[in-house]
Formats: structure tokens, C-alpha cells, sequence
């Protein structure tokens, strides 16, 4: 693979550049100007130099639970997780459900009979500052010889399908490609070289919920110090997007095998949710260490993704959901309670103490405001409805999942954000 996502470890050289006495501003300026030109003209993804640095355990720990920002940009600079949805019929969608063939049919909302398309008209609006403009086209080339790789559950899995339905559009038919091979998933963009690739595993680690197809267990088990299980089948990537949220989180302590699944008699403990997630991505962070080349490689992690199950949260009826919502939550202090704070202290208690350069894809907040965006009962339904469940919507809504094109085509502007302009 090529090496153009060479970092350096620190970008005070940059910023010292910028301090320079006025009479050499003429002569800074014809440097940079070179610096970038011969950066194009060779092919080197230039803007990938400015790489993220891991954050204290304080600075972490505000980045993730800091109060709403107020519409001012902050002193240090913009936060583009932090902002306000705006109705937008100009921009959004940015493209059309119709016209892209790889969403699963559990995320095609028109297709399955919703009425409106509101929930496709909103575009997030950071405080202080502007998205970039999400480019297919300079995507594309950035992933020119490249592997890209989505690592999760169907919430990654539904970020990944995301992007390429931003992507696909520019590249010609005989040229494209997707086929699923077990837990792998590979669509390959075959004038670039390139593939994005998504693979399911929930929980990272090995468990009794790996199978891509069949994973609805009652009783969830996850292997202990097992994460080269996957781990091996990600080696090589050049830009990994990790998740992992929603499997964890079984209301009981989590089962936790100390040995292998191949054991006669298998022994296990019980820990709390969030010990048992601290072990997980601390698997994770070690193995980004040991496998991942932060000089040549980018990784991301994507925060968890909120659900919608009490309407009663955001002032609704008491035993509604995300059913029939059609507009997203205005209160900027807004927070559901399927979103556990406890889980994002874990993350920021991970990441603050560790020196691997991960960058934090913060789309909780944010998307805790989209009540409006689930697929709600408009999707493929597996088994058949009953009387009751038709007589009661709600009953079997989906406020899990996203509709696409919708909310995570955001999750996608905001990695592109990070990844060209970190």
C-alpha cells in the first residue's frame, strides 16, 4: 500500500512557521505554495499530515461530555460535533434511495411505505463553522490503492453502505463490485484499486454472536483476550472505523469466557457492562498499536448510536417511541437514557490514557437529537406481522436503525471532515 498517510508526531513545526517575522511572510508563502504543489503533482495525500493526537484524560473527558455549545465559535477553535440540525431542501439528500442498490432492504424507508421524506432534509450545522462539503471525487483518489475497512455491527454496517452510496455514483458499472463472503463484506472500486470493506463483530472480540446471518442469542458470551480472532482478517488496512455499543448492553451483567469456545467444560465470569466494554477497547487500543501503522495509517472509533424508545424523554406519550416522529428533538441539553453515559466515561477513560493516535467520531449528541430518522416500521419485516403488532405500530418499530439516505450520510461528512481536515 502506499504511504501517504505519513504523519508527523507533532505539528509544532507548522504552527512555529506560522509566528514568523513579517519580512519573511512573502518568502513563507512561496514555500507553502510549493510545499502543496509538488505534494499534488507527486500524488502524496498532503492534507493527511495534520494528524490527530490522543488527548489527555481531561481533555478527552470534556470533549465527550462538555455542555451544549452556545452559537459563538469556542476560543480554541470549532467543534463539529457540537451544533444544531437545519432544514435544508437544497442540499439534502445527497442522493436518492432509488439510485443506489446496496442499502439493505431493513434501511429502505421509501421502498417499505413511508410517506414523507422530511427526515432526509436536515443537514448538521456546527456552531461557528461549516462542514466541509462531503467530495466523492477527492474521497476516491485519497482511497486510490487503498483498503478501507468498517469493523462493528449493523449500525457500522449501515455507515459503510452510507458512504458507498456517496461514492458509487461516479464510478462506472463494470468498474464496481460487492460481494459478502462470510462475516466479510468487500465493494471494490476496481479503476482505483481500492476496496471498503465492512466486518461484522459486534463486540470485537470473539463471541457466541459472530455469525453475520444468524446472532439473535439470548445468552451473550464474549472470549477474553480474543480480539486476533477478527483481528487478523483486518490486517492491512489503511483507514480502520471501529464501533461497538449496542451488543453490550443486555441489561445484566456481561458473560465473560476465560477460556475457548472449544472447551469441554467452558468457565466463565460475570463482569458489570462497563468493565466488560473497558476490556474490549483496550483489546482494541492494543491492537491498533501492534498492527497499525500511525505513520501510514488513519483509525477511527464511532461512539455509540442512540436509540429512541421512550417517547416520554423528549415529551411524548408514555408509551410511545420513535413511531410516527417526523421532526427531530430542538432542546440542545437533550439526552435519551438508551445512551449510557457511563459507557462514553469508559471510552474517554481508554483513550485519555493511552498514546495511540485514534480519532474519536463523536456522533452521539448530535444524533440524539434525530428521534425522526429511525426506520421505524418501514422496512423489511423478517417474520410476519401479527394482528396485535398491526393493530399497534409501535409495538414493533424499529428505533435502532437508520434510515438511508438520512442521518449517518452525516456520520460519513463528519469522517470525511476528520480524515482531510483532522
Amino acid at each position: 500500500m502506499q504511504n501517504s498517510m505519513k504523519a508527523p508526531s507533532s505539528s509544532s513545526s507548522f504552527l512555529s512557521l506560522l509566528r514568523v517575522k513579517p519580512r519573511s511572510s512573502s518568502y513563507l508563502f512561496t514555500l507553502l505554495a510549493f510545499i502543496l504543489f509538488a505534494a499534488i503533482l507527486c500524488g502524496h495525500d498532503f492534507l493527511f499530515i495534520f494528524h490527530p493526537h490522543p488527548h489527555s484524560k481531561e481533555q478527552t473527558q470534556t470533549l465527550f461530555f462538555s455542555t451544549p455549545q452556545t452559537e459563538r465559535e469556542e476560543e480554541v477553535g470549532c467543534d463539529v460535533f457540537r451544533g444544531r440540525w437545519v432544514r435544508d431542501e437544497l442540499t439534502r439528500p445527497l442522493y436518492e434511495e432509488s439510485d443506489c442498490p446496496y442499502i439493505q432492504p431493513q434501511l429502505t424507508c421509501q421502498e417499505h411505505g413511508r410517506p414523507e421524506k422530511e427526515y432526509q432534509r436536515w443537514r448538521w450545522q456546527p456552531h461557528g463553522c461549516d462542514l466541509p462539503t462531503f467530495d466523492a471525487s477527492l474521497m476516491l483518489e485519497k482511497l486510490r490503492g487503498k483498503r478501507m475497512m468498517f469493523v462493528g455491527d449493523s449500525l457500522n454496517r449501515g455507515q459503510y453502505v452510507s458512504l458507498i452510496c456517496l461514492l458509487h455514483h461516479l464510478i462506472p458499472e463494470h468498474a464496481k463490485s460487492m460481494e459478502t463472503l462470510g462475516s466479510l463484506t468487500i465493494f471494490r472500486a476496481k479503476e482505483y484499486n481500492a476496496t471498503i470493506e465492512f466486518y461484522w463483530a459486534p463486540f470485537l472480540l470473539e463471541s457466541n454472536s459472530d455469525n453475520a446471518v444468524i446472532h439473535r442469542v439470548t445468552d451473550r458470551i464474549v472470549r477474553k483476550g480474543s480480539i486476533n480472532t477478527h483481528g487478523r482478517h483486518w490486517k492491512g488496512a489503511d483507514i480502520i472505523v471501529f464501533n461497538t455499543y449496542l451488543w453490550w448492553i443486555t441489561g445484566s451483567k456481561m458473560k465473560i469466557l476465560l477460556g475457548s469456545f472449544n472447551d469441554e467444560v467452558r468457565k466463565s465470569v460475570e463482569m458489570s457492562t462497563e468493565d466488560a466494554y473497558r476490556m474490549a477497547m483496550k483489546s482494541m487500543v492494543r491492537w491498533v498499536k501492534v498492527n497499525m501503522d500511525s505513520n501510514k495509517t488513519r483509525v477511527f472509533f464511532t461512539s455509540m448510536s442512540p436509540s429512541h424508545a421512550k417517547s416520554i424523554e423528549w415529551g411524548g406519550e408514555s408509551e410511545g417511541n420513535c413511531y410516527n416522529e417526523t421532526t427531530p428533538i430542538d432542546d440542545p441539553a437533550y439526552w435519551g437514557s438508551d445512551s449510557k453515559k457511563t459507557i462514553m466515561q469508559v471510552i474517554g477513560e481508554v483513550f485519555g490514557k493511552s498514546k495511540v493516535p485514534i480519532t474519536f467520531l463523536n456522533i452521539t449528541q448530535l444524533s440524539n437529537y434525530r428521534k425522526d430518522a429511525h426506520t421505524s416500521i418501514y422496512k423489511k419485516q423478517w417474520n410476519p406481522l401479527t394482528s396485535e403488532q398491526l393493530a399497534n405500530p409501535a409495538s414493533y418499530a424499529d428505533c435502532v436503525h437508520w434510515c438511508l439516505p438520512g442521518l449517518q450520510d452525516t456520520w460519513n461528512e463528519l469522517l470525511f471532515a476528520k480524515l482531510f481536515f483532522p
